[in-house]
């Protein structure tokens, strides 16, 4: 269970059905992508998932609207990713607020084959 509100994830390499095969390894359930415009959603147990393509330039957004994933938060959903799909994955340090600043809401965690590093993305 999640210790943030929901988990999101930013994935550059990879597409959605990639993406969905790897939530199908992740979850007992999941529904065929929906795609409504743009956006394409699915339930997995329950939990929906929204994929946002180009979302932040070429990176693309995966959207858990839910405290009850099988991540504890972001990074470690980024780690299970980065470990399935074997490309680069971006995502916060921690949940951001905006009462936070702006100078915070630029500090992310880039996941690659280097490991683990944080760094500035000015998106």
């Amino acid at each position: 269970m999640s210790t943030q509100p929901d988990v999101e994830i930013y994935i550059k390499d990879a597409d959605a059905q990639q993406v969905h095969t790897w939530l199908q390894q992740q979850f007992d359930q999941c529904s065929p992508w929906q795609q409504r415009g743009n956006i394409s959603r699915c339930s997995c147990d329950g939990i929906e998932a929204i994929w946002y393509p180009k979302a932040v330039g070429s990176w693309h957004s995966l959207l858990f609207d839910s405290p009850n994933t099988p991540w504890a938060n972001d990074q470690a959903c980024a780690l299970a990713a980065f470990d399935a799909l074997g490309v680069e994955i971006r995502c916060a340090p921690g949940g951001w607020h905006e009462q936070q600043g702006e100078a915070d809401a630029e500090r992310w965690l880039k996941i690659n084959a280097h490991g683990c590093q944080e760094f500035t993305w000015r998106t």
